[in-house]
């Protein structure tokens, strides 16, 4: 049952992922459209300021300079606001508030400013209009919903006042905008399929690449860092101490008689403990300590900032919580580690580890389930 669950949830994280991507783009693309639009009235009014009431233009043109005026500082809002609060659920609403409230006076405007008896003039309102439409199309395509009300309430007024005009001419406008804009609809849905499409195959790459990094840095048996992994990751801390003059300890840890469990009780069972391992491991540090399975049945810790007699008691810690583990049918679980510091002078982290391992064998030497400390 996880499996299914959580897969459910995985789809679920990438289809919100990918209604963020959408809004992203949305803001993106379309400052430049509530700007265009405004100019475009304004355009509009200039060349049919002789054919146009000025007291029609000059409300229309107040009107919508501050519906567009609301817009931007939206806009502004937006782009000022932290990656982290720039999602759906806090902007969809605003934008669409915005645009229904812009489309309105845009093509309410249009509508009132045109004259009944001109058909110049009707000729260049209908054109601006469809002008505002292919901007909408192309600013809006992430949201086919956002994309059709905006196209309608532009177009409406005016083509629903022409249809029912005398005039062929007029009533011939009418019904070749209302085919632009069948063939726009088709076209949006078609756009905002295919920008979905390329979001969420996006996304799902992403977190293809991240399961597959995850996967390669990860013992798959223990959940610890992988050898390559602990390398790459101890390396980097080994000079981050070494520059910022922190101690730094190296713990080896290899399991006691574990080929006797395998050949004993099975391979099963020895991934059992080894499983069991990895969950004391990872509980036993802290955040900022590094620690992977280098092979087998061996472990390895770095402590950043951490004094040799305090790596020593954490070393005994772990050695008498492994000894107290209860794993059926195995009756003891040992272990035996060596401790090694940079305070004795070590030039690499090559050394170090190699310091670490040369006490673990002395451990082991000693008589094993005990620690040892690099001489």
């Amino acid at each position: 049952m996880d499996g299914p669950r959580s897969h459910k949830g995985q789809d679920s994280f990438i289809a919100e992922q990918v209604r963020t991507d959408r809004l992203q783009q949305l803001f993106r693309q379309s400052v430049s459209a509530v700007l265009g639009s405004y100019l475009a009235a304004i355009m509009l009014s200039w060349l049919c300021w002789h054919r146009f009431e000025h007291n029609l233009i000059l409300g229309w043109l107040t009107i919508l300079t501050a519906s567009t005026l609301l817009r931007i500082s939206m806009f502004v809002s937006y782009f000022r606001s932290p990656k982290s609060e720039r999602t759906p659920q806090r902007w969809e609403r605003k934008y669409w508030i915005t645009l229904v409230l812009s489309a309105s006076i845009w093509g309410g405007g249009a509508f009132m400013v045109m004259p009944a008896d001109d058909l110049l003039s009707q000729a260049l309102v209908m054109l601006f209009t469809v002008g505002m439409c292919v901007s909408a199309v192309s600013c809006y395509s992430a949201y086919r919903d956002m994309t059709l009300v905006s196209i309608g309430l532009v177009l409406l007024p005016c083509t629903a006042w022409l249809l029912f005009q005398p005039s062929t001419l007029q009533v011939g406008m009418a019904l070749s905008i209302i085919v632009f804009a069948a063939f726009a609809a088709r076209a949006t849905h078609k756009m905002s399929q295919a920008l979905e499409t390329a979001f969420r195959l996006t996304r799902e790459m992403e977190r293809a690449n991240s399961i597959s990094t995850r996967a390669a840095q990860t013992d798959e048996l223990t959940g610890l860092k992988s050898r390559r992994a602990f390398f790459e990751h101890a390396q980097q801390l080994y000079d981050e101490c070494e520059a910022n003059r922190l101690g730094l300890c190296a713990v080896m840890l290899d399991m006691d008689h574990f080929k006797h469990i395998n050949d004993t009780y099975g391979h099963q069972v020895g991934d059992q403990v080894l499983r069991q391992m990895g969950r004391v491991i990872s509980s036993s540090f802290r955040s900022t300590d590094i620690h992977g399975r280098l092979g087998g049945e061996e472990f390895a810790v770095l402590l950043p900032d951490t004094s040799i007699e305090v790596a020593i008691e954490i070393a005994e810690e772990l050695v008498q919580t492994i000894g107290e583990l209860m794993i059926e049918p195995v009756h003891r679980v040992t272990a035996s580690l060596g401790v090694a510091s940079t305070e004795a002078g070590h030039k690499d982290l090559h050394s170090l580890m190699n310091n670490a391992d040369k006490a673990l064998y002395r451990a082991k030497a000693l008589g094993r389930n005990q620690v040892a400390v690099a001489q």
